[in-house]
């Protein structure tokens, strides 16, 4: 862990935001705190947190709303905390764009397990190459985590980003469904393969020119994704 990785807490109930704090801090993080979503906005355009604990319930924006802004602002990881338990919750801010999902009450070994997780999914992923991935106008800068196709630069959440590096990085080789979503969401996360078809179908209408015929993330029907390898890309342009 970095020295001075900040992690935002957003709650408005005053037990949880000290007990968050004071568990973070023990374990050396930088800890922001905000009581309600437009707060947590400001905080996020000022001090550019390393990850969001952000609770559902809160007084004037609700959690969703809050994430939904945050992936306006910021490829900021999230997770979300929240007393449902019921799985269509958790199907929603995932789809939103959120990157874990804890259920309260829950244990502070459990959450700071969490909260580890995705801080390393987070980090930019490391290649034994240094050269930037490119490929039929697409380029991805790994060192810079940057992300351009002949458009211009495309903004991706955590997610999204991770989602694209680990198919670049197997260019060629069709991932499976488990493997991706264990791979870019973490263990426990293998089976749900609508969550991972609807980030596809997001990252394709961010990079691709007509997400209806794609050029970068092609489809193995019943199996996978995958990137066609540098071979196929230049037969399949002459």
């Amino acid at each position: 862990m970095k020295r001075e990785t900040t992690v935002l807490v957003v709650d408005d109930e005053r037990r949880y935001r000290e007990l968050l704090e004071m568990d973070l801090s023990r374990r050396g993080y930088r800890v922001l705190t905000a009581a309600d979503g437009l707060r947590a906005l400001e905080l996020i355009e000022e001090s550019v947190p390393d990850l969001v604990l952000l609770d559902v319930m809160l007084p004037d924006l609700d959690g969703y709303e809050v994430c939904r802004r945050i992936r306006e602002l910021a490829s900021v990881p999230v997770i979300m905390l929240t007393a449902r338990v019921e799985e269509a919750d958790k199907i929603r801010g995932l789809r939103i764009g959120a990157d874990d999902y804890v259920t309260k009450p829950f244990s502070a070994i459990e959450l700071m397990a969490r909260v580890e997780a995705v801080l390393r999914r987070a980090e930019p992923l490391r290649v034994a190459e240094s050269r930037p991935f490119e490929r039929d106008g697409l380029r991805i800068d790994f060192r810079e985590r940057r992300v351009a196709t002949e458009g211009g630069d495309i903004e991706l959440t955590a997610a999204e980003y991770r989602l694209l590096c680990e198919l670049a990085l197997n260019a060629g080789r069709v991932m499976v469904h488990d493997e991706l979503l264990h791979r870019v969401w973490g263990p426990g996360y293998e089976g749900a393969s609508e969550l991972l078809h609807t980030a596809i179908r997001r990252l394709r209408r961010k990079i691709e020119a007509d997400p209806a015929q794609p050029r970068f993330i092609l489809t193995k029907r019943g199996v996978g994704y995958y990137l066609p390898s540098a071979a196929a890309a230049d037969v399949a342009s002459r």
